[in-house]
């Protein structure tokens, strides 16, 4: 499947190459039962519309979803009543609130990361922060460097409101920096809430119920190096190669815009069938850049963004792959829904349990697979990893 020559490699990082270092999350101390969702979010907004629940209720079954973290409170709603009214300037208030809990919640995630990673703080030579939900200068960036005591030389990249690619694409950066500065650790750090969009049920926005019934809040880090140092650091999976791909004239399929009510997404129906219809080409192109040409994808991992059930399942139909392939991304979004940039790292993290448990089981190790997401754009990310932990 994948060239002699790459398959040749030992399991031992290539010299120069980016690797993943470490693994941190965090979340709010909110946790949303899938179950209880319905009548909590029409309590909250005041609204008693029997179909609008009737089609929340069915949403919430179809999204896979059980569990959910969210920084949404009782406390928050009593302080902001504002926010669960229709046609209420709120964007202030809202952004006062997402732009405190994003940065905690990045803090806690980083220090997570960096904890696992076992080199102190001051050893990070470059921070690459990922939101879509804040907006302000100077930016999450400056903040979250300040709460972990990043030094002041330390190089800052940040990635607004890429979407649900932000994770990958934030991952992709960072594997530029560190293959381009020798010596270099980048953090990688994402950071996500839904409050910038939260609103009250209407019939004129379906849409909103499916981000109800699917988004999730959270926070993720990535430590990103080349070239680890034995017996300190241990890579866990090697950035091979990365691709960024958009289609023409899809602007219009996740659209986003923000008003004095927050932020408003749509997704077009037709997204699942775009994501079919152009993953085959995109990721026999990420693997013809790669150096091979044959396609066995059954002898790979996937760690794919699970932007929702749909997608999931167009995708593993289009390729063929055997229904265990994307146990990672079904997990996480069962766990976690979609919490968008940050969701790729929960995958990964499950990814390493799958490992886990293939080695315990003694059935054969899957060292090469593919990282994916997919964002507005309508924007493909895809990079080609070595699992170094099998």
């Amino acid at each position: 499947m994948v060239s002699a020559e790459i398959m040749q490699e030992s399991k031992r990082a290539n010299p120069g190459k980016a690797t993943i270092l470490a693994l941190g999350k965090a979340f709010p101390h909110q946790l949303v039962m899938q179950e209880f969702l319905v009548d909590g979010y029409f309590r909250n907004t005041n609204c008693d519309d029997p179909e609008l629940k009737r089609k929340l209720t069915r949403l919430c079954k179809t999204t896979t979803v059980k569990t959910r973290y969210v920084v949404m409170s009782d406390e928050i709603l009593e302080n902001y009543p504002e926010l669960a009214l229709e046609g209420v300037p709120t964007i202030t208030q809202r952004l006062d609130i997402c732009n405190k809990a994003v940065t905690q919640m990045a803090i806690e995630a980083s220090q997570d990361c960096i904890k696992k990673w076992g080199r102190p703080v001051s050893d990070i030579t470059h921070l690459v922060y990922v939101s879509s939900s804040e907006a302000r200068l100077p930016g999450g960036d400056i903040y979250l460097a300040k709460g972990i005591g990043l030094k002041p030389e330390t190089n800052r990249v940040m990635l607004y409101f890429a979407g649900c690619s932000g994770g990958v694409a934030g991952l992709r950066v960072a594997k530029d920096i560190a293959e381009n500065n020798p010596g270099s650790r980048v953090l990688l750090a994402t950071s996500e809430t839904t409050i910038i969009g939260f609103k009250p049920p209407n019939v004129n926005r379906p849409y909103d119920l499916v981000g109800v019934a699917l988004f999730g809040d959270g926070a993720g880090a990535m430590m990103i190096g080349a070239d680890a140092i034995p017996w300190v650091e241990r890579p866990l999976f090697e950035l091979h190669t990365a691709i960024q791909h958009f289609l023409p004239d899809t602007e219009k399929i996740i659209d986003g815009r923000l008003t004095e009510e927050g932020i408003s997404f749509t997704l077009a129906r037709e997204l699942p069938q775009i994501i079919e219809d152009n993953i085959g080409d995109f990721c026999n192109k990420l693997m013809k850049v790669a150096g091979n040409g044959e396609r066995d994808y059954n002898n790979m991992f996937w760690a794919v963004h699970p932007g929702g059930p749909a997608i999931l399942n167009r995708l593993e139909k289009k390729l063929d792959l055997s229904p265990d392939k994307l146990n990672a991304s079904r997990r996480a979004l069962e766990d976690y829904g979609n919490a968008s940039s940050n969701t790729i790292v929960y995958v990964m993290e499950y990814m390493m349990e799958e490992n886990l448990k293939v080695k315990k089981e003694g059935e054969a190790d899957t060292e090469w697979g593919l990282i994916l997401a997919f964002g507005p754009g309508v924007t493909f990310e895809g990079i080609l990893t070595r699992n170094l932990s099998v």
